[in-house]
């Protein structure tokens, strides 16, 4: 066997080499995240960490697993506020995962969250009782060790004085 012919072999080699991986790269598997929400009754504004993401029922792709701080707000309704952890399957821990991204299989995982909403009072609040809420509060503020006086004092007197 030539020269020639073990470089026409080796970049015969090279060239498959490179054609397998790239054929590998197009038909990679991936994984396909979804997270949908739905509030009863529906129609609820949804926050996803302080993002508005939609009115329910919503379904959003996601990216990363963990905790997610959810709102729920609708007129008439009281707002739900809620930490809702988000699990990973099996086939996303680690080192699995890596294969999950690898294989040319598609994965998906659908998380489906559902909220009962329940009717806002209204009964009218109490003006007394939120007049002695505000003189306790002012007072609690006041006898504060971090409230501190004023630098200066005011150098105007207020009407009627």
């Amino acid at each position: 066997m030539g020269t020639s012919t073990k470089t026409t072999t080796l970049a015969a080699m090279k060239w498959a080499w490179a054609v397998a991986l790239g054929l590998l790269g197009a038909i990679d598997g991936c994984v396909e995240r979804k997270l949908s929400i739905d509030s009863n009754p529906p129609g609820a504004l949804v926050y996803l960490n302080d993002q508005e993401v939609g009115r329910t029922p919503v379904t959003r792709d996601f990216t990363w697993y963990g905790n997610y701080d959810v709102q729920l707000r609708k007129e008439g309704f009281e707002t739900i506020k809620t930490s809702q952890k988000v699990d990973p399957p099996a086939f996303q821990w680690i080192p699995l995962d890596l294969f999950a991204e690898l294989l040319p299989i598609k994965f998906t995982d659908h998380k489906h969250f559902s909220y009962a909403m329940s009717a806002a009072s209204t009964r009218p609040a109490d003006p007394d009782a939120m007049m002695s809420n505000a003189r306790e509060l002012q007072t609690q503020l006041e006898s504060s060790q971090y409230t501190k006086h004023p630098a200066t004092q005011p150098t105007t007197q207020p009407n009627g004085q």
